[in-house]
């Protein structure tokens, strides 16, 4: 149970890490959202299940776990976008213009930057989120378990039948509807 909470919680930080990141250098898509509802980015929940599952000895080395983390995140990163692009035909992020990259799924100036990441996750993150998620009390899992599931669905199936990602920001649209006046 604490694995889902750990994905859920760095999906959600992930998220804000990616809105960050577009804002400070100004990129024209600002949305970085990779859920209908809920503001998520897989990616990064993934990855980070993937650099705490490393094992002990990686975990105690600095410099292990931060080419540990590196590869795993980096792994997690070609998967997603494997799986986005044949699933669903839509594509998150494209690394084409970087050096060092491969088939724009991921790139050594990310891997470096998810290397750091994992460094401060496990060393000064982790600890508090794993308090974190000691206080959740255990019924809110099956209900935040189905949500999740349900709005993943639904986001698959609407990436698959438009095969963009602009789907995701229906929020644009409703806030240019005109109000009516009572």
């Amino acid at each position: 149970m604490e694995w889902f909470w750990y994905f859920g919680i760095y999906s959600f930080l992930g998220f804000c890490l990616e809105v960050l990141f577009a804002r400070a250098t100004h990129q024209s898509k600002r949305d970085r959202k990779c859920f209908f509802l809920l503001p998520l980015c897989p990616v990064y929940g993934l990855g980070a299940l993937w650099i705490l599952a490393l094992p002990a000895p990686v975990r105690q080395s600095n410099l292990l776990l931060f080419f540990g983390s590196a590869l795993a995140a980096t792994g997690a990163e070609y998967l997603m976008s494997l799986f986005y692009e044949r699933l669903t035909g839509v594509h998150f992020w494209d690394y084409r213009h970087l050096p060092f990259q491969l088939h724009g799924r991921v790139c050594l100036l990310f891997s470096i930057f998810w290397g750091m990441l994992g460094v401060g996750a496990v060393r000064v993150l982790h600890p508090l989120v794993a308090q974190f998620t000691a206080l959740i009390p255990s019924f809110l899992w099956p209900l935040a378990a189905c949500l999740l599931l349900l709005d993943g669905a639904l986001t698959l199936v609407l990436l698959r039948r438009t095969h963009s990602t602009d789907i995701l920001c229906w929020y644009r649209r409703v806030s240019r509807l005109p109000l009516r006046d009572s």
